[in-house]
């Protein structure tokens, strides 16, 4: 289930981005934009961090895990703060290196949670009902 969340997320995520380009884009009068513009980087890495920290700290339930019934938390089940979704979301660097092994860990951890749960201190837990 959250794979498929991650999945639909990232459906978001880059529907987002193409709005962001195309903003960039025409504020730069429709010029292409170098390979490897830092700026550009870092304006994707903090719509990312917004999108998912806004979400987060919001019901802690992106659209994502919304659709799955999952939701977002602190290991002692209170809601996320913008700091806490921010260590999540530096957290979650480690599913980058080795690729997928820490988003994978979930699969043999006795509580299911990746290194970026474990790291930041928080969750994924089920929805038991609607909240929409």
């Amino acid at each position: 289930m959250r794979f498929a969340a991650m999945a639909y997320d990232w459906l978001l995520l880059i529907a987002l981005y193409f709005c962001i380009t195309l903003v960039v884009v025409t504020a730069r009068g429709g010029g292409a934009l170098e390979p490897g513009t830092w700026w550009y980087t870092a304006l994707l890495l903090v719509v990312t961090l917004a999108f998912y920290g806004w979400f987060w700290t919001h019901g802690g339930q992106t659209l994502g895990l919304r659709a799955w019934r999952l939701r977002v938390e602190r290991c002692d089940g209170r809601p996320l703060s913008w700091r806490d979704a921010a260590i999540r979301f530096a957290a979650s660097t480690t599913l980058l290196a080795p690729p997928g092994l820490g988003l994978l860990w979930m699969l043999i951890d006795s509580q299911s949670a990746c290194w970026h749960d474990r790291l930041s201190g928080t969750r994924v837990a089920s929805v038991t009902t609607a909240t929409y």
